[in-house]
């Protein structure tokens, strides 16, 4: 049996918070369930209330301070409160918080300039949407490709997650994260090409071209034989981070283009840089999508997304009114302007890659050294870790899971937990961690793991 490693001292933080006097934990809590939606959860089982924060350290009401590997799930990119984000949107608020798109305001446009530097040369990538979600920014998306096919059909992934608006929930694949209300229709589901449960292995080198395979039935067999678009998540995110086999995306784009559809790749999660070998998930499998959305991270926890697709594509828009009236607003501009300066000026893409690998490879040797843990997986800082009965059945261990995410809570480390099974754990740090960190994280979840191992 494994012998129970110690927890060792938090990293250092140079961050002092200022001294708490606002309601009780207790009060707040109260109010919340009083108050607010009975759908609102909270993580844990004593739930924590965070009201400080300083890249990528949390701070609750007592002080106690917290390693944040969860990000607001992605939605801190840079770091809590970076201070040049911090100080971009202090100066806007002060000076001017709302005008319409119907003005000229020059944070829009030069955010939008910037923005499609971004994307690859020659992708037509260019025009921008802001919106104030992801979810508009998918249902935007989704009304584009069915404007410019002249085709309703649209191609998502079982497992997926694309926003809770009721459109957007019509592209998640399973009733465990959608309301159970009918949806539009028009949208059909294919398979999850996953290399650890589904058919074809990570041993396959061919698994992506024969889970592609699926898409070309359901375009002949389950739609009119025309589809608007396809749409999917280069690593799925709340599905517990799987990654989209090599090869898949290639033929399924073909297929999709070839029925008249359109290409939609969702980057809220894995875009700006998170996966750490590119800045944009797509370009990890080599492919150009038609329209492109993001949120989350692109605002460092603005309120603030976009869809970014070829001028031949907005085009569809034009036929009749179409506006957001806090899409594109000064003070989200402001915030996303600076966050994207930070990401390039400092090269976080690079750091994501360098520190991701340095935390992947501990997270791979708590694999070796616990049988409970059935994968890791994930690239840069966008990673996830399966818990499992045991690695010949794969059985999911929903219950090991929910101990090591308590237990990690308890000794200082914050994570997410997802999954079809919920026995996922979440890793999607803000961009600023350090491998002391890392080496910190490890050794909290080596503890925490030995404990149910």
């Amino acid at each position: 049996m494994n012998q129970t490693p110690q927890t060792p001292p938090m990293p250092a933080c140079s961050h002092t918070p200022v001294p708490y006097a606002g309601p009780s934990r207790d009060s707040v809590l109260a109010d919340r369930q009083r108050y607010l939606s009975p759908s609102l959860l909270t993580y844990y089982r004593d739930p924590v209330m965070i009201v400080e924060g300083s890249m990528q350290w949390l701070f609750d009401e007592t002080g106690r301070r917290y390693l944040d590997l969860f990000g607001g799930i992605v939605t801190v990119s840079v770091g809590h409160c970076h201070p040049k984000v911090a100080a971009r949107v202090q100066e806007q608020v002060s000076r001017l918080q709302h005008t319409t798109t119907i003005y000229l305001h020059p944070t829009i446009a030069e955010f939008g300039k910037k923005l499609a530097s971004t994307f690859p040369k020659d992708s037509g990538l260019e025009v921008v949407y802001f919106t104030n979600s992801g979810s508009e920014a998918n249902e935007l998306a989704m009304l584009m490709a069915r404007l410019v096919s002249g085709h309703h059909d649209l191609i998502a992934l079982r497992n997926a997650y694309h926003g809770m608006t009721n459109q957007a929930m019509g592209l998640c694949g399973l009733h465990t994260w959608k309301q159970p209300v009918p949806q539009d229709g028009g949208v059909h589901h294919a398979q999850l090409p996953d290399r650890l449960r589904g058919p074809h292995g990570y041993d396959d080198p061919a698994a992506g071209e024969k889970y592609a395979e699926e898409i070309r039935d359901l375009i002949l067999h389950g739609t009119t034989g025309k589809v608007a678009g396809f749409i999917a998540e280069p690593i799925q995110g709340v599905g517990g981070t799987v990654e989209i086999p090599p090869g898949y995306l290639p033929r399924v784009y073909e297929m999709v283009r070839s029925a008249g559809g359109l290409c939609i790749s969702d980057e809220v999660q894995t875009g700006f840089g998170r996966t750490g070998t590119r800045f944009w998930g797509f370009e990890n499998h080599g492919v150009v999508p038609d329209i492109v959305t993001m949120a989350k991270g692109i605002g460092n926890g603005a309120p603030l997304a976009a869809c970014v697709t070829r001028s031949d594509i907005a085009q569809s828009m034009t036929g009749r009114l179409h506006f957001n009236t806090y899409g594109g607003n000064p003070v989200s501009m402001a915030a996303g302007l600076a966050t994207l300066e930070v990401m390039l000026d400092e090269d976080l893409q690079s750091r994501c890659h360098e520190i991701g690998g340095h935390l992947r490879s501990g997270l791979q040797r708590l694999m070796d050294r616990h049988p409970v843990v059935g994968d890791v997986r994930g690239q840069g800082l966008m990673l996830g870790v399966e818990f499992v009965e045991d690695r010949d059945s794969l059985r999911p261990n929903p219950a090991a899971c929910a101990h090591v995410h308590e237990a990690a809570k308890e000794a200082g480390v914050l994570l997410g937990k997802g999954g079809l099974h919920g026995n996922v754990l979440r890793i999607k740090p803000p961009m600023c961690l350090t491998r002391e960190d890392c080496d910190f994280a490890v050794a909290v979840l080596d503890h925490a793991i030995a404990e149910v191992s």
